[in-house]
């Protein structure tokens, strides 16, 4: 009889033991899930976090890149007079002492040194090319360097002849196509065009037109009359705005001129202490980027 009490006693014992393991094992595994669903929460939390703190850099990045664009992009401040080519203030922001400094027939040999004159001074300018001076992939190479320089780049049509002199489809042939090679080389079409000589027909002034250029000729320039082909001379002419040796006696100087230049030695020679003497008298040199365009 005891001994049947006491294996009643260890079964009961056994079974009460057992219980409480199975009771451990499924607090236990209860414990982990509960563990597994707080870290799953938590690494969901952590995501969207992440996701949303890359949506606000993304944002982020598109408004300043946004606001970039739009401070990159100047309103007009000048425009060109139609009847003299003069720089003409349109905004409250424009200088009405100001000139605009242009070169012809680039590239011929010093185009790229007289940029980089120009570069250092921070001073702007139109570099007005011909077709011809572009047979090279060096000339070419050249015109895209003032281009990146950040330099406007202006159609001096391709063979450099006296329009006057030509058909309209030979004047459209060297208007247009220089413009196409232009844009072959620096990826636009150019926004200003000069004619030979100053020299224009109705017709090209209605095709410069078409073609989206502001048409310009000059106030004065001195550097393509013999007396001139001398730096000190040159920069004495430019900066007074006297030729006197080309029988122009009185200054042509004045707000708003329009200055002609070449590519040329001499004139390259000269060009740093031009812009240091116009700037020495008050004028501001303009940035072609702020004249008003066609387009």
């Amino acid at each position: 009889m005891k001994n049947i009490i006491w294996v009643l006693f260890a079964a009961a014992l056994l079974m009460t033991a057992c219980a409480d393991e199975t009771t451990d094992v499924e607090k236990t595994e209860e414990d982990t899930t509960e563990q597994e669903k707080t870290e799953e929460s938590t690494a969901d939390t952590s995501d969207a976090k992440q996701n949303e703190s890359e949506d606000e850099e993304k944002a982020s990045g598109q408004s300043d890149k946004g606001e970039t664009v739009q401070e990159n992009i100047s309103e007009p401040e000048y425009k060109i007079d139609e009847n003299d080519s003069s720089v003409v203030p349109i905004s409250e922001k424009g200088n009405e002492k100001a000139v605009l400094l242009t070169i012809d027939d680039v590239p011929d040999g010093h185009a790229l040194n007289m940029a980089k004159t120009l570069k250092d001074l921070d001073a702007g300018a139109i570099f007005f090319v011909n077709g011809h001076f572009l047979e090279t992939s060096e000339d070419k190479e050249t015109v895209q360097q003032i281009h990146d320089m950040g330099f406007a780049i202006g159609n001096h049509t391709y063979n450099h002849e006296l329009l006057p002199d030509l058909s309209t489809e030979e004047q459209e042939e060297e208007i247009v196509s220089l413009s196409d090679t232009i844009e072959d080389i620096i990826g636009e079409r150019p926004q200003f065009f000069r004619a030979p000589h100053g020299a224009n027909t109705d017709f090209t002034k209605q095709l410069v037109e078409d073609e989206g250029m502001v048409l310009m000729n000059w106030t004065y320039g001195y550097d393509y009359f013999e007396p001139y082909m001398d730096a000190e001379k040159l920069t004495e002419a430019m900066v007074t705005g006297k030729g006197p040796e080309a029988d122009v006696p009185h200054s042509l100087l004045k707000p708003g001129a329009n200055l002609l230049m070449h590519d040329r030695e001499w004139t390259a020679e000269a060009l740093e202490d031009i812009v240091i003497g116009l700037r020495d008298k008050g004028y501001e040199i303009v940035d072609p980027e702020l004249i008003q365009t066609v387009n």
